[in-house]
């Protein structure tokens, strides 16, 4: 005689397999792994940080200061405003640990309405238009030593520009440790840059190259002086990156604060003694007179070894894409 079984239950012993099953299944969620280390967390800064700004802003912020000491004063009051800032967003990173840092942040605080248009307003307009000009950036410095009488063709600007983009957008996809990779290599190499003209700028001191550290001409109004954060200030951008990646940072409750601490007095001091290195060759109106204050420094000094400073330029840019890339794919 045939049994009748009733297909809908399922015997206990089967249940009792099922069950742990499922139970790992919704312990297990998809999320980011903290792979970046406190060092890796600083390169990111650095390397968000220094793009081309402090080869180029110096002229902008001495040409609405009027002085050289006034300007130097912009740039240290520019990276203690950046770190203020840097710290105060460390702490909102702390409390929420959620990738995506100005999104995740105005979404705990104020809701989805204002976070999705703060980030549909970074996705469309501010992210896209920083990766352009900096990769646009990097394509001229990068061309410029095969273009030395005159400047490179617009095609070829763009063309290297796109594929810088795309390279590095590859990178970013296919792996965490290779776009860190490239964010330490490429930070080092700038610094490097940075070091060698303060380096020379030393040198400068010690031959007693210190007319132009004067209050001369300094400007007494007071708007044009607070147009000169305008470029002080563009030159920090970046400070806030490490925000964006904070749930692959390891232990970021300890290694936030200390990662922005480190990033900004390096930042900061290199700057300052950048902008010292600077004016121990040029005088007021040769810097206001140059479209690349390191260009011009470099030739002066360097002679024939003047091409190494486009070539760190474009470096610099480099990593400033991929930091920018490598934050965008995590603003939310």
């Amino acid at each position: 005689m045939a049994q009748n079984l009733d297909y809908s239950e399922v015997p206990q012993k089967d249940v009792e397999k099922i069950k742990p099953m499922e139970m790992e299944e919704k312990e297990e969620q998809v999320e980011l792994k903290p792979k970046m280390t406190l060092l890796n967390g600083v390169t990111v800064i650095v390397g968000s940080i220094i793009g081309s700004g402090i080869f180029v802003s110096p002229s902008g912020v001495l040409a609405q200061t009027g002085s050289v000491n006034m300007s130097l004063v912009v740039w240290i009051t520019s990276g203690v405003f950046s770190m203020i800032g840097a710290y105060c967003y460390a702490e909102l990173g702390c409390m929420i640990k959620k990738t995506g840092a100005d999104y995740a942040y105005i979404m705990v605080t104020f809701g989805k309405f204002l976070a999705f248009i703060r980030l549909w307003v970074e996705c469309m307009i501010v992210r896209p238009c920083s990766q352009a000009i900096v990769a646009l950036t990097f394509s001229i410095y990068a061309t410029k030593p095969f273009f030395p009488e005159c400047d490179p063709p617009d095609e070829a600007v763009r063309i290297l520009a796109a594929i810088c983009i795309c390279i590095l957008t590859f990178v970013n996809c296919w792996e965490v440790k290779w776009a860190t990779f490239v964010q330490d290599i490429f930070t080092y190499a700038k610094l490097l840059a940075l070091f060698i003209i303060i380096a020379t700028g030393f040198v400068q001191l010690g031959n007693g190259k210190v007319e132009n550290f004067t209050w001369d001409d300094t400007e007494s109004d007071v708007t044009k002086i607070a147009l000169s954060f305008y470029s002080g200030l563009f030159a920090y951008n970046g400070w806030n990156y490490l925000n964006f990646v904070i749930e692959e940072l390891q232990d970021p409750v300890k290694n936030l604060p200390r990662a922005i601490a480190i990033s900004c007095i390096l930042v900061t001091v290199v700057y300052v003694m950048t902008n010292v290195a600077f004016y121990t060759t040029l005088s007021v109106p040769e810097v206001l007179g140059s479209e690349a204050v390191a260009v011009t420094f470099a030739e002066r000094l360097y002679g024939n070894f003047a091409f190494m400073i486009p070539v760190f330029v474009a470096m610099s840019t480099f990593g400033g894409v991929n930091g920018i890339l490598l934050t965008s794919s995590r603003l939310f």
